[in-house]
């Protein structure tokens, strides 16, 4: 392999350890109906497997009397965990679609159960599949979800002749304040996107004339 295609797999790489999600700030839930059969999408935060599981069995234990309370999460940043079951509907119709409407989503660490009171009346295996996948785009719009992104946290520190243009381009940028402090310099806390990073510290640098001190705390997800 070529050194130019090494560098491509290694920045393909990098790209995915830095890939943009959701997360569910509050779980919701919605219902819909498909010929008299009743779906119920139930959603909730889940940080672990264990967490899910707990979640899912509170759920049934709820709809008890349901014929079906099937079942999906996706944990980790990169989904690396995931499961779905069908609870007795035909395989395939249910948990495997409910999974892939969790993973279209972009939304991670979150389960969904889809309680189904059957109306009487068969949908066949296509009509399953999209009744599951509705009930949890209908849920997943209930709920509230922030995206989480990743970037480095800065402590940026400069005199008070440089403060006005430092917040000029931040403000330009998009990227707010968490936290200022003035003494006798200017002290503020902010987290950049990391694909950001190495453009802001420049224009920074440039708009103050070299008189600002650029410190990198640290490197990890965010809330935007």
């Amino acid at each position: 392999m070529e050194e130019s295609e090494n560098i491509k797999v290694r920045l393909m790489e990098t790209e995915k350890v830095f890939l943009p999600y959701k997360i569910l700030k509050q779980g919701g839930s919605s219902e819909i109906v498909e010929k008299k059969s009743r779906f119920i999408a139930t959603l909730s935060p889940a940080a672990s497997e264990e967490e899910a599981a707990g979640f899912i069995e509170a759920v049934k234990k709820k709809y008890w009397d349901a014929r079906h309370n099937c079942s999906a999460f996706v944990i980790g940043e990169r989904a690396e965990l995931t499961r779905c079951s069908d609870d007795g509907e035909p395989a395939g119709t249910a948990g495997k679609p409910m999974l892939e409407a969790l993973l279209s989503s972009g939304v991670r660490n979150t389960a969904v159960v889809v309680t189904r009171y059957f109306g009487g009346t068969l949908l066949g295996t296509g009509g399953l599949v999209r009744a599951y996948t509705q009930a949890v785009q209908a849920g997943l719009e209930a709920s509230v979800t922030a995206l989480m992104q990743y970037g480095t946290e800065f402590l940026i520190r400069t005199d008070y002749n440089g403060i006005g243009k430092i917040q000029y381009i931040l403000n330009q940028a998009g990227i707010r304040i968490e936290e200022a402090e003035y003494t006798d310099i200017v002290c503020l806390k902010l987290t950049v996107p990391w694909e950001e990073t190495e453009e802001l510290c420049k224009k920074l640098t440039e708009a103050t004339a070299g008189r600002v001190e650029i410190e990198k705390k640290g490197n990890g997800y965010f809330e935007t």
